[in-house]
């Protein structure tokens, strides 16, 4: 996996497009990218389970009819995958019927596109899926119970009072606010946050936890914050909302 530093995400999106018709992965990567996109292309099924792999992109348009694996397949393989779980799924299919629609989104994808399409229609459903499941990169505020993070202006507020961060430690929270209560391993951490094939000890991890925690939980009026990150004992850490 490349690691991909949050400031990068932000300044431009990534959008790989799986589709065995050159014509129309040609269209959709013109206009995607001149809509302010990073595309990466692939024409059969293998190739764009292997780019997921490696490049984790953002989002992925897949097109059911393909060589080597179906759009289908690839979408499974995708939600098996711990590294290209959350990835948001966009299915293209000539198949408009509805148990066709019904069985693209049962396997995993996020929204279902019936041919003929218009890029404008493309970009949009991408904006829509994004702004629910990539919150980070869609919006200028994201916010979890009292708390709010500006990741632009690498700001964050907690009841409106400004907390100071270091780098890693606005990281992690970036990602834990992008999915609140999902549990994530010191592994998961690790790739998104580090980068992967970076050692550090797990120890490192508990002290940048104890950072953002004390950080977090500090209020200048003198009484602290309810904690809201969540130590899962043999699992890793999530956010929580205050009992």
């Amino acid at each position: 996996m490349n690691y991909i530093s949050i400031e990068d995400r932000l300044m431009t999106t990534r959008v790989l497009i799986a589709d065995d018709e050159c014509n129309q992965q040609e269209l959709l990567a013109y206009n995607l990218e001149k809509a302010g996109f990073s595309v990466i292309q692939a024409s059969d099924g293998q190739k764009a389970l292997d780019l997921a792999e490696e490049t984790i992109p953002d989002i992925i348009i897949l097109d059911w009819m393909m060589p080597n694996m179906s759009g289908i397949d690839v979408c499974r393989s995708l939600r098996r995958i711990s590294e290209t779980r959350q990835i948001p799924v966009i299915m293209l299919s000539a198949r408009g019927e509805e148990g066709d629609r019904t069985l693209g989104l049962d396997v995993g994808a996020d929204d279902y596109i019936t041919k003929p399409f218009s890029p404008k229609e493309v970009i949009a459903r991408i904006r829509a899926v994004l702004r629910r499941s990539r919150p980070l990169l869609m919006n200028d505020v994201i916010a979890f119970a009292d708390l709010k993070l500006y990741p632009r202006k690498k700001i964050v507020e907690r009841n409106g009072q400004a907390i100071h961060l270091g780098p890693k430690e606005f990281d992690i929270l970036a990602l834990l606010m992008e999915r609140p209560g999902q549990v994530y391993s010191r592994t998961q951490l690790l790739d998104h946050v580090w980068g992967h094939g970076i050692y550090i000890e797990d120890r490192t991890i508990d002290v940048h936890f104890s950072r953002l925690r004390k950080a977090l939980n500090s209020n200048k009026n003198g009484n602290n914050h309810p904690d809201i990150i969540r130590t899962v004992r043999g699992s890793g850490y999530a956010l929580r909302l205050p009992e």
